[in-house]
């Protein structure tokens, strides 16, 4: 079977497996490391983090992504930060965060995933977000569907996994999912705006995922973050029923090869009919 044969379910469950591979080398890391020492750790010149749990995640990606979807370039964070990026067209293209929340790991909180998207025509089509530490699995094909599954572990048949929708916007008690790290007066003050029940804290890409589970209904975000932060979660968003939508509403975009992969600020929705209705510069209708 060539790489361009690969449907939607099974190219998410390649990256899975691959996902699964990685998080043990995550784990492995994390064996290892201390409050005083995590092995590797330095900071990248935009001052983030990165340590071998990071290169050592990635490594495996890329060799598995070589092997078994060779035909779709790849866009991996750690090597972009070395500037060994491919070109791309934004036609189809993989985006890889072998560990989104590396200040989570660092930290010893159990808030950080792997992220693996494919990208087509600007749009998250498959997605695979897996959160090690926590032993649960998102995948997102033909349809978004969750797991438990324990790092280097064997992905479950088809028959083992839950399908998840998102829920209908309530019409009050919304669940706000917020960055653990990254909360702003600009997300209070678009919260203020809406019904809010309660709010939840989550780190990396596990925002998106609580709200395809249908556990959660918006998160805004309007601090920076790279395409290959979200694009796994979005993917699964997507396909769970909602929708990440940039300042003016429209979905998300993917490709923006000259800003450099950088996002603007944006809104994830588990009901798309509320992203019509609620902007980041105010509310219509």
């Amino acid at each position: 079977m060539s790489n361009e044969s690969l449907d939607s379910d099974t190219l998410a469950e390649v990256f899975a497996e691959l996902a699964l591979e990685a998080g043990a080398e995550i784990m492995q890391v994390l064996l290892g490391a201390t409050p005083q020492h995590v092995p590797g750790l330095h900071y990248k010149a935009d001052s983030s983090p990165v340590c071998d749990a990071d290169m050592r995640a990635e490594d495996v990606i890329l060799e598995g992504l070589s092997r078994y979807a060779g035909a779709y370039r790849v866009v991996a964070e750690e090597q972009g930060a070395r500037g060994e990026n491919p070109l791309i067209t934004p036609d189809a293209f993989i985006l890889v965060d072998p560990l989104d929340g590396t200040k989570e790991f660092v930290a010893g909180n159990s808030s950080f995933t792997v992220n693996i998207a494919l990208i087509r025509d600007g749009a998250p089509v498959v997605g695979v977000v897996y959160a090690p530490a926590q032993g649960k699995l998102w995948l997102a094909g033909g349809s978004a569907q969750v797991c438990d599954v324990a790092p280097g572990g064997k992905l479950p048949p088809a028959s083992e996994r839950r399908t998840i929708k998102t829920r209908p916007l309530p019409q009050k008690g919304l669940v706000a999912m917020v960055s653990r790290l990254h909360r702003d007066p600009q997300t209070d003050m678009f919260l203020q705006r809406l019904p809010i029940g309660c709010t939840r804290e989550a780190g990396s890409s596990l925002k998106l995922c609580v709200i395809a589970s249908g556990e959660a209904d918006v998160y805004p975000r309007f601090s920076d973050t790279m395409e290959w932060d979200i694009a796994a979660g979005d993917a699964v968003l997507r396909k769970a029923g909602g929708i990440v939508v940039d300042g003016e509403g429209a979905p998300m975009v993917y490709g923006k090869v000259d800003k450099g992969f950088l996002n603007g600020p944006f809104v994830a929705w588990g009901d798309p009919g509320a992203a019509k209705r609620h902007i980041l510069g105010g509310s219509q209708g």
